[in-house]
């Protein structure tokens, strides 16, 4: 037995991390971000078995994968069953696109389907997954629901509250240098100081008024205060802004634009790889 299912990628904006010391559930971020139409797609094929393997192969190739292997054992405990995961993946990881979460949702998604569990399941196992390894804190949950988002409160439902802005765009991506590893990021004392303290302020103001052009101005605002965008990425940004709005991918070298899409294109071509894309409101989903 196959099926397939699709987790959006996402771009968070800015973020105030929050850790629940007993709950994981509880734990997450609050911010604003939002869900693209470039994300994971991932096949999984279900058989019972003796004792319970797991298979991943990322974009062809076999893989580690630790986030979707760990979200994987959440979900189905230690059933003997064997698991295959093929995941393709539209976006590079450790570029703020939120690719492991889209994979590993993705991949419960559909192991669920074929399980008999549900999406809430499903959920639950990714979001664990992605807090426990440090590789994000609301990559799953708003790649789940879809849109521009304001994560009013951290975690899983009914503890996590999502507010949602109802507008559809383009957007333009571009990823302008190395890797950065969220981990290291997070676990720095002196950086996400900075973090909590913009990442609250920046909370509450997209609050007081939820526009994209307000998550776009408390983005960039956000991204200058806590000192977190590169040279290159800030100049950019600074570029991009003749001809819209644009901030950098937490926590990426690169940056997410709306605007005039085939000037932004042009332009940032010049700083590095570019991608396309747009809004995607729908969320995580099966597709057969």
């Amino acid at each position: 037995m196959k099926t397939l299912a699709f987790a959006p990628g996402h771009i968070t904006g800015f973020f105030e991390p929050v850790y629940h010391p007993e709950d994981l559930g509880r734990s997450g971020s609050r911010g604003a971000g939002v869900s693209v139409s470039l994300g994971a797609l991932s096949e999984a094929s279900v058989q019972s078995t003796k004792a319970q393997s797991i298979e991943i192969f990322i974009n062809g190739k076999n893989s580690p994968a630790p986030v979707t292997r760990l979200a994987l054992n959440y979900l189905v405990g230690s059933n003997p069953i064997g698991i295959t995961i093929k995941t393709h993946l539209d976006l590079p990881m450790g570029q703020g696109f939120g690719m492991s979460a889209a994979g590993s949702l993705s991949a419960c998604l559909a192991v669920a389907k074929l399980c008999g569990l549900s999406e809430p399941d499903a959920l639950r196992a990714s979001h664990f997954a992605e807090v426990r390894l440090g590789t994000g804190l609301g990559d799953v949950i708003s790649s789940f629901f879809g849109g521009f988002e304001i994560r009013k409160s951290p975690g899983l439902p009914p503890w996590g509250v999502i507010e949602h802005i109802p507008e559809k765009y383009d957007l333009v991506l571009c990823v302008i240098g190395k890797k950065i590893n969220t981990k290291k990021i997070l676990s720095d004392k002196q950086r996400i100081s900075k973090v909590v303290e913009y990442g609250k302020f920046c909370t509450k103001k997209i609050l007081e008024k939820p526009s994209v052009e307000n998550l776009f101005y408390l983005s960039e605002l956000f991204t200058n205060k806590t000192g977190l965008g590169s040279r290159p990425v800030v100049d950019a940004i600074n570029a991009a802004n003749n001809f819209g709005m644009s901030s950098m991918c937490m926590l990426g070298n690169s940056l997410f634009a709306i605007g005039k899409k085939d000037e932004l294109t042009k332009l940032l071509s010049k700083y590095g790889r570019v991608y396309v894309t747009s809004v995607d409101s729908a969320g995580a989903r099966i597709i057969q």
